[in-house]
């Protein structure tokens, strides 16, 4: 074992220190004895010689929830390879085959192999000493206190005789046999199997990273986000469609026009009403009232699966578009710091030519029916409309669903996260064209780089926590808004949102958005270098990781830029973005040997991978191979460990010399 080296000021302990006296004296009632604290410092020794943890990187999963939780049960493919590494040529590729489908889904898999099975108790036996064989693998980089940490309360004791059998130990195998036909005597055997498949997914998985967009376009984030909650060890970077939501949550009309919007866009009405409980019926009876008679063309989802709704919902999607271009006119009014007043469009509209003008060009609409908008007063909500969005704000603050979504996102959440030298966001850093980070007055003073994104953080905070009807809760929402569509966010990442032009202009000139100048430049390693540093990251090895963007996979493009500084992992979870992948979806797995990218193809269903023992195709890409196994002093908790043995050894110091009795 080596032996860290620690300064530790013997002779000063307690001089002019007052801070680190009562931190001593603290640190003493959890270790009263200097046999404690050695014992304690031994242990933590130890630990910094373990393999580090194995972390996994997923983002852009857009409510995708099947592919999802079936990446977290198979470790994105780790389980498999195990698998593969125990049994080698001992299994049949059908009896491996079954083995990982036991493993991820442990309950229906057991439901079929009990019809199936003639001889069941010979099948449990099997099961379970390959169950534990394998456990025992995933297992063994980690201590037996945190093992004794992750194992089910009901089996915990007979687990951990199991896992630390001693092959050798001829005397107890009798003892270990018994253990094993006790537990199929007594009919514990199907819940034993389902315990031990869940312990292995959880020690393949030893920190999971989400680094944004769980909400829109896919049918069930509020499933993705209940797996998280219950999940060991999880962060997450949000995206900007998280803020969306989060803004929504927070109380921000405008931000509540837009997540009805696009869950209307994408048919998917269904996750607002049925799961978060918010009331649609006052917008499909003013949608009826007012677009009656308009057959709401450009609006009809993208999506859908009913066409007997079909009509109603476009008629609400129009209806709240309306209504979402009134509400941004009240925050962009109050801000003008956001330099968006280019985007308030319809006092730019010329009703009776049915033309718009933008940028000094005239542009025929495709759609000129507008019955709610007042032509002398273009941005002024009707009586109706105003009636509609008080309920709809109602709904949305009282959706206990929601809110406790929401907490969690803020409790989990961040805007970056600096980690074991990566640097962890969504989108981008906002840079100008020159390569120098770009700058955003805030409240009357200039923010860039890591400030900016410090800063963003600090208000996102203060719009969802600060009492209701103060000026800090309403500028917090509004900048909440802003990272969802503006020009300096850096969740959002691009100049503008098109979205009044892509509903209402024929001309896909006017639909542009450009992306930032980051986009521009990530492919350069010095620019990678120089973001990394501006975030306090001067490792070699440091690293910037994001989704947001899709990797045109299918075209060439490489999610690797920058000679492996910046590793985009956005690769198409959403089936949205799949025809500009070409693949479903990305995961980084890092762990103690490197770096490796998993490509994944795309998952037929639950029930295809339960039934058919159908696993998601996944290949991996060696992003970078360590020559040296990465231990846990070499992370970010090999910091903390080693300071908190400094702190011990001081305190050992103290009892020594008499400092504390």
């Amino acid at each position: 074992m080596k032996e860290w080296d620690y300064e530790i000021d013997e002779e000063n302990i307690f001089v002019n220190d007052v801070s680190r006296q009562n931190y001593l004296k603290l640190l003493a009632k959890q270790y009263p004895t200097i046999a404690e604290a050695s014992t304690e410092i031994i242990n933590l020794e130890a630990i910094l010689n373990l393999p580090k943890g194995t972390e996994h990187f997923l983002s852009d999963i857009h409510g995708e929830y099947e592919p999802f939780i079936h990446v977290l049960r198979n470790g994105s493919g780790v389980v498999k390879r195990k698998i593969e590494d125990i049994f080698g040529n001992s299994l049949m590729e059908s009896e491996k085959k079954s083995l990982a489908t036991l493993v991820y889904y442990p309950e229906q898999k057991l439901e079929i192999v009990l019809k199936e099975e003639k001889n069941i108790d010979d099948w449990y036996k099997i099961t379970l000493y390959r169950l534990i064989e394998l456990c025992r693998f995933v297992s063994s980089k980690y201590t037996r206190s945190k093992v004794r940490k992750a194992l089910p309360k009901d089996f915990s004791y007979v687990i951990e005789e199991l896992l630390h059998e001693q092959v050798s130990e001829i005397d107890k195998q009798q003892y270990y046999d018994k253990i094993i036909t006790t537990i199929i005597e007594i009919n514990r055997a199907n819940e034993f199997i389902i315990a031990l498949s869940k312990l292995i997914q959880r020690l393949v998985i030893d920190r999971l990273h989400i680094l944004g967009d769980i909400y829109d376009r896919g049918p069930r984030p509020d499933i993705i986000l209940d797996t998280l909650i219950d999940y060991h060890s999880v962060d997450i970077q949000w995206g900007n469609h998280d803020i969306l939501w989060m803004g929504a949550a927070a109380g921000s009309r405008v931000s509540m026009a837009n997540v009805l919007r696009i869950s209307a866009r994408y048919s998917n009405l269904d996750i607002i009403e049925d799961i978060y409980g918010i009331n649609m019926l006052p917008l499909a009876t003013f949608a009826m009232k007012h677009y009656h008679d308009d057959p709401c063309n450009n609006f009809i989802p993208k999506e859908y699966d009913n066409n007997s709704e079909i009509e109603l919902i476009a008629k609400m999607h129009k209806a709240i578009t309306i209504i979402q271009f009134k509400l941004e006119y009240e925050v962009i009014s109050r801000n003008p710091e956001f330099n968006m007043e280019h985007r308030l469009l319809l006092n730019k509209i010329d009703f009776e030519k049915g033309a718009i003008k933008i940028k000094d060009k005239l542009y025929n609409l495709n759609d000129k029916s507008f019955p709610t908008i007042d032509r002398n007063n273009p941005f002024k909500l009707t009586r109706d409309e105003e009636m509609l969005i008080e309920k709809i704000e109602s709904s949305f603050l009282n959706s206990e669903k929601l809110q406790r979504h929401t907490a969690f996102l803020f409790e989990k959440g961040t805007i970056y996260l600096k980690y074991n030298d990566s640097l962890l966001f969504h989108g981008c850093i906002p840079l100008n064209s020159d390569k120098s980070f770009a700058s955003m007055k805030i409240q009357g003073k200039y923010y860039k780089g890591k400030e900016l994104l410090d800063k963003f953080e600090i208000l996102v905070r203060e719009g969802y926590f600060s009492k209701r009807d103060t000026k800090e809760k309403e500028y917090g929402m509004d900048i909440m808004w802003y990272l969802w569509t503006g020009s300096k966010s850096s969740l959002f990442g691009k100049d503008e949102m098109t979205t009044f032009e892509r509903y209402f202009i024929d001309d896909k000139n006017t639909h542009i958005e450009h992306k930032n100048a980051y986009y521009k430049w990530r492919d350069e390693e010095e620019v990678c270098n120089n973001i990394l540093r501006e975030f306090g990251i001067e490792s070699k090895e440091g690293r910037i990781i994001n989704g947001h963007v899709p990797v045109k996979n299918k075209n060439g493009e490489s999610p690797i830029k920058a000679n492996g500084k910046l590793i985009v992992i956005d690769g198409g979870f959403s089936k949205a973005y799949r025809s500009h992948t070409g693949i479903a979806g990305y995961t980084l797995i890092y762990n103690s040997y490197g770096l490796q990218l998993v490509a994944h193809e795309p998952f037929d269903s639950t029930e295809e991978a339960i039934v058919k023992e159908k696993d998601i195709l996944s290949t991996t890409l060696v992003v970078e191979k360590k020559l040296e196994r990465k231990r846990v002093v070499d992370t970010d908790i090999g910091v903390d460990l080693k300071n908190q043995i400094k702190d011990l050894k001081m305190l050992l110091t103290a009892y020594r010399k008499g400092l504390i009795k």
